[in-house]
């Protein structure tokens, strides 16, 4: 059963939303909908890890914190959730990429574009439980899921794996094969000759710096900006709710 979260501080919305969610909701995988009329009752209950939603659909505009904000410290406490805005406006869909957000609808919502919204977010919560990938450390073959890996250094002849949650797991392979593995997923994209980085866990891209959701900063190589940038747009645009305000 997925835990569905709507957060909305008005219960107007709450009532649409929830509406469409029972009329989306089928036998074969069954919903648990909780509703919140502001961030913080949602975030203590995450905190507290007396709730943990595979789903969350989040008002921007809201008294406390913002959307934006809110699924920033959910990410922080760990929470991998798909997370959907629904909103009156179309400014911060850009601020969304940074929190790894699987939707954006724009206010009045309708009923095919939440559903549509629901099916990708279910798909990624599925792909992310079902991929792996196995890498041999020195003494050992691990099983890695993709999703928490957040970059990849080269050291020397040591390859460097960096994994949600602060642990680091150390190859002896080359870079180009590492490479080679990873970046036949789409997330997963090359830097200059010592990194690669999941799109996923950009946190922020500025010209000269990339700004990853664990704290990490990485300088950015000459010229790599432009291209880097086509990649990040390119694999979140692919979802219609974005590409439809790419223009902003």
């Amino acid at each position: 059963m997925y835990q569905i979260a709507i957060c909305d501080d008005e219960e107007q919305e709450l009532d649409k939303v929830e509406h469409m969610l029972r009329a989306f909701d089928r036998p074969s995988d069954g919903f648990a909908i909780k509703r919140y009329t502001d961030a913080k009752a949602l975030l203590l209950e995450i905190k507290a890890n007396a709730y943990q939603p595979d789903i969350i659909l989040l008002d921007i505009y809201m008294p406390y914190a913002t959307g934006i904000e809110t699924a920033r410290k959910l990410r922080d406490m760990g929470n991998t959730g798909s997370v959907i805005f629904v909103t009156s406006s179309k400014e911060h869909a850009l601020e969304a990429f940074g929190v790894s957000a699987s939707g954006y609808l724009v206010k009045p919502i309708y009923e095919k574009a939440l559903f549509d919204a629901m099916e990708r977010a279910m798909e990624n919560l599925v792909a992310r439980q079902c991929r792996y990938i196995l890498l041999e450390t020195e003494d050992h073959v691990r099983k890695i899921a993709l999703g928490d890996i957040i970059y990849c250094e080269a050291q020397r002849k040591t390859q460097c794996v960096y994994l949600q949650g602060g642990e680091t797991v150390l190859l002896h392979m080359t870079m180009a094969k590492l490479c080679e593995t990873l970046c036949s997923y789409r997330e997963f994209t090359k830097i200059g000759v010592s990194y690669v980085v999941n799109l996923e866990h950009i946190e922020r891209l500025g010209a000269q710096m990339l700004y990853l959701d664990n704290g990490t900063e990485i300088y950015l190589p000459r010229g790599s900006y432009r291209s880097l940038r086509e990649k990040y747009f390119d694999y979140y645009f692919e979802d219609e709710s974005f590409r439809a305000i790419r223009t902003l």
